[in-house]
C-alpha cells in the first residue's frame, strides 16, 4: 500500500531550520529518520519545503482565478514536508509516522495514494 506522510509543524518547529543554535539539533533529527526511511527500502521519495510565506494560492471563483501571496488558511501547524513509501498496511505507514521527528509539537497526516485511475 501506498501513503504519504505529511509533516505539519510550527512556525517555531521550522523557525529551527535557520536557528543558529537549534538548527543542527533539527536537521540531525530529520537527517537520521529519512536516512532510516530510506535504508529501509519503504521511501518512493519526499521533500522539505519551503516555509509557508513563500506559497502561493490559487483559487477559482466562478471561472475567475484568485492569487493569493502566501498560505490562505490561518493554521498553528503548516505542511513543512512530506514523503511518500509503500509499506504493507496502514499500521505499518502509522509505525513509520510514529518515528518522526514532526511529532514534537507538530502532527503527521497518514494519506492512502489514490491508485488505478
Amino acid at each position: 500500500m501506498k501513503f504519504v506522510l505529511m509533516f505539519n509543524e510550527s512556525a517555531d518547529a521550522i523557525a529551527k531550520r535557520t536557528h543558529p543554535e537549534d538548527g543542527p539539533a533539527y536537521w540531525a533529527g530529520w537527517s537520521a529518520y529519512m536516512k532510516e526511511l530510506g535504508e529501509s527500502g519503504v521511501m518512493l521519495g519526499g521533500h522539505a519545503l519551503q516555509p509557508a510565506e513563500t506559497a502561493t494560492t490559487l483559487r477559482s471563483n466562478n471561472g475567475e482565478h484568485i492569487v493569493h501571496d502566501g498560505p490562505y488558511a490561518e493554521t498553528k501547524e503548516m505542511l513543512g514536508g512530506f514523503v511518500a513509501i509503500d509499506v504493507d498496511s496502514l499500521d505499518d505507514a502509522l509505525a513509520w509516522a510514529s518515528r518522526c521527528p514532526a511529532l514534537d509539537g507538530g502532527s503527521v497526516e497518514i494519506r492512502p495514494i489514490l491508485t488505478g485511475m
